[in-house]
């Protein structure tokens, strides 16, 4: 009764709104929700402000300037060219729980979006089921492949599946925590899942790499809409001894953060820049470009050029990468780590340098640097 009572209002509230204008894009945010300050925000962001030149706020939408419009993007965006696209006002959709993903998403497609977004791994077996029901609907889905019924990667000619090399980055910032430490950090994921091992498997290489003698406790929080776990889970990692915490546990992480803030300590933000949350205990973030790849994809759209398949981006694509380091870090310290950094960053970009994946695969690396 409640998914049906579900369906009814969202069907009510969308079928408010005066027909559609060509182009409508719609996007179905997970459980982390808009406000994550992460991974659902940063999918916004390349939809509502680099594709459509708007602002979100508890009025509705916004038309932002050209100034705004800039001071909104990551500072390593600024000088791009995203050029606002012809979409009127995007369909928003968020869901509660996982069954409320399918009947978004179908929703989304009723109303004529031409593109539907669907961020999150989360979303994949709602994403296959709907994109093989309306054929001829366009599915750009975020952070996981299209599977088969098996569990294997397989692709559809609608759907457009974005996945990153997460680990890529997580190393960079592995080096760095392990550069700074004292000698224990922590890193917080949210649920044990093969996504969030992968950030966790490159980060304790980072710090394997930098320095072999720090200790790295691991925590999950078994969420990632619940931002009093990840205080709470902060708070204990930090008591134990942690100088830096790095999280990748959407919503939890911002219950990280704030902790990091109580302890007076440091934490790595992850998938946006983090450091307006908590300028003075920010270090850096992890960043994963969520909002160009949807950018992207809207475009291909417009342009008649959206095709399906997968597409991974790291290190070499700018699909991942590190925020600019905090002022916590005197100048000349910084701009040594950050030569260090650049230099892992080539070997890692030329194939000279492997960053492990899985945890199996961290064990190997470990093996090989005794």
């Amino acid at each position: 009764m409640k998914r049906i009572a579900l369906c009814v209002c969202l069907i009510a509230l969308l079928g408010c709104r005066k027909k559609q204008a060509p182009h409508t894009i719609g996007l179905a945010v997970d459980v982390g929700g808009r406000g994550d300050q992460s991974f659902n925000d940063g999918a916004l962001r390349g939809l509502e402000i680099m594709a459509a030149g708007l602002r979100y706020t508890a009025r509705g939408y916004e038309r932002l300037g050209e100034a705004e419009y800039r001071a909104l993007l990551p500072s390593d965006l600024r000088e791009m060219p995203f050029p606002h696209l012809a979409i009127p006002e995007p369909l928003v959709l968020s869901g509660k729980a996982q069954e409320d993903y399918e009947p978004n998403l179908q929703l989304l497609v009723d109303q004529g979006a031409e593109l539907v977004v669907a961020v999150g791994f989360m979303m994949e077996p709602a994403t296959r089921a709907v994109s093989a029901r309306n054929p001829n609907a366009r599915f750009l889905l975020i952070d996981s492949p299209l599977l088969d019924a098996s569990g294997r990667p397989t692709t559809a000619p609608n759907v457009r599946a974005v996945v990153f090399r997460e680990n890529e980055g997580t190393f960079l910032a592995g080096v760095l925590a392990g550069t700074l430490t004292a000698g224990k950090i922590g890193f917080v994921g949210g649920m044990q899942l093969p996504l969030i091992r992968k950030f966790e498997a490159g980060f304790r290489a980072g710090v394997r790499q930098a320095n072999p003698s720090a200790e790295v406790l691991v925590a999950y929080t078994g969420t990632f809409d619940d931002e009093r776990k990840g205080i709470e889970v902060g708070h204990d990692l930090y008591q134990r001894g942690c100088d830096i915490v790095f999280h990748a546990a959407g919503l939890d992480g911002l219950g990280v953060i704030k902790a990091a803030q109580q302890a007076g300590k440091l934490v790595i933000g992850v998938d946006s820049d983090q450091s307006h949350v908590a300028p003075g205990n920010v270090l850096t973030s992890m960043v994963k470009h969520v909002d160009v790849a949807v950018y992207l994809a809207v475009k291909d759209v417009l342009e008649k050029k959206f095709s399906g398949g997968d597409i991974v981006l790291g290190l070499r694509e700018g699909g991942v990468g590190l925020a600019p380091i905090g002022g916590m870090v005197p100048a000349p310290r910084r701009e040594a780590i950050v030569l260090e950094l650049e230099k892992l960053r080539a070997q890692i970009v030329g194939g000279q340098l492997t960053v492990p994946s899985t945890l199996d695969e961290l064990a190997k690396f470990v093996a090989a640097r005794p």
